[in-house]
């Protein structure tokens, strides 16, 4: 038998047990090398995943946009009106809402910014008003009014941005008041009655018409003169009423406009002056012939009764007989005279229609020896001015600026008329 196995029989339990324990602690040392060596080694990377953790991720919602959702007032010139405008509250906390400004019609009411600004309301409120930046604006809104009120657009936004979203657009418009159905009202009102009475005036008096008594159940013509400065005066004053009740504005007559009126007046005020001199000449002249005339009449029957008497005697004198004689040439002389001033008289008093009414443009155009040249000139551009004048406060609520080219030559039109007006014949 082997050396070792005999060793091995001949072992202790005690020296078994040893053994076993060794055995143990060898193995469980060699698992524990086992186990680090298999944690140590490096293991495989990772694939990255394509972005899972974005897309799991909740993103933040974008700020809401503000929206113009409802107006407290009406739109006229020179009100406040009042603008709700949603999610404004979130929009102020980014921006400056001082800087905001209506926009209507999608063009922005520049320079017209908030009176008011309630950001925890939603609210704004801005008074609409002309200015240098928007007066532009406010005429092409304004001006050419079709009637009282018109539909717009409106919501309000930054000058040089985009403006908010509105419930207000091209399927929900608004009203722009043009002119106050009050004030207008009472505007018509006050413009008729002076336009009626005018012209009952003129047609029933003398307030246009030339100067002098009239023959009776008769009008004199209508002057020229006189009716270019009504006619001035109806133009402005009507204007000038409607511009105020549109635009609220009452600086709107222009220096040019002064010039034109101060035209016209010295016109009508040229050829009254004129008329004047030419009456008070004629009349002057009328009276010295009636008075020579009466004179005359007087002494033709001193003459006869002195002839009568001379004639009565039974015997003549060589100088009753010359008396006579001179007598006889005076009486003749006193008769050819009278002839000669009743015709004359005749030339120099006016007929029964001289001087009558025959209708206002033929008045206005003709003279006493027809129709002159003059007074078309005037006439014609009156009428030319006066539709640009129209014109403009229609188109632009605002008084034409004329030049001064055109304003010298309405003067020479003027002087012109005035120069005829001397050797005219009334």
């Amino acid at each position: 038998m082997p050396l070792s196995h005999r060793k091995l029989t001949y072992r202790s339990p005690a020296a078994v047990l040893l053994f076993f324990l060794i055995l143990l602690i060898a193995r469980l040392a060699m698992g524990g090398v086992a186990v680090n060596a298999q944690t140590a080694s490096p293991t495989p990377a990772p694939v990255p995943s394509p972005q899972v953790t974005d897309v799991t991720r909740p993103t933040p919602a974008p700020a809401p946009s503000p929206k113009v959702v409802a107006i407290d007032g009406h739109l006229e010139l020179d009100t406040i009106v009042g603008v709700e405008v949603e999610h404004f509250s979130e929009w102020a906390a980014t921006h400056d809402p001082t800087k905001l400004v209506p926009f209507i019609n999608g063009r922005a009411v520049r320079g017209n910014y908030p009176e008011e600004i309630h950001p925890d309301r939603n609210r704004l409120h801005f008074h609409l008003e002309i200015k240098p930046q928007n007066k532009e604006l406010w005429t092409d809104l304004l001006g050419a009014p079709r009637g009282l009120r018109h539909p717009v657009t409106f919501t309000v936004g930054l000058e040089s941005e985009s403006p908010f979203d509105s419930v207000f657009n091209q399927s929900q418009t608004l009203p722009l008041t043009v002119i106050s159905p009050v004030y207008g009202v009472v505007g018509l009102i006050v413009v008729l009655f002076t336009l009626v009475l005018f012209l009952w005036l003129a047609r029933t008096t003398n307030l246009i018409r030339e100067p002098g008594p009239a023959v009776p159940g008769k009008l004199r013509a209508y002057n020229l003169g006189r009716t270019q400065m009504a006619f001035w005066f109806f133009l402005v004053y009507v204007s000038y009423t409607v511009i105020w009740l549109i635009t609220d504005s009452l600086d709107t007559i222009t220096p040019s406009l002064l010039g034109l009126m101060g035209i016209s007046a010295g016109t009508a005020l040229g050829e009254a002056l004129i008329d004047s001199g030419k009456d008070k000449a004629s009349s002057s002249q009328l009276q010295d012939l009636i008075a020579e005339k009466q004179s005359l009449e007087q002494g033709i029957p001193e003459f006869q009764s002195q002839v009568s008497a001379i004639n009565a005697k039974a015997t003549l004198t060589p100088d009753d007989t010359a008396n006579r004689d001179s007598l006889n040439r005076q009486l003749q002389d006193s008769r050819t005279r009278l002839a000669q001033l009743t015709q004359q008289l005749q030339t120099i008093k006016p007929p029964s229609t001289e001087g009558n009414s025959q209708g206002l443009l033929r008045d206005i155009l003709r003279d006493g020896s027809g129709y002159s040249f003059h007074r078309f000139q005037i006439f014609a551009w009156t009428l030319v001015l006066g539709i640009i004048f129209v014109s403009s406060v229609y188109n632009n609520l605002s008084m034409p600026e004329f030049s001064t080219t055109l304003l010298g030559l309405m003067g020479i039109s003027s002087g012109t008329y005035i120069g005829f007006k001397f050797p005219e014949q009334k």
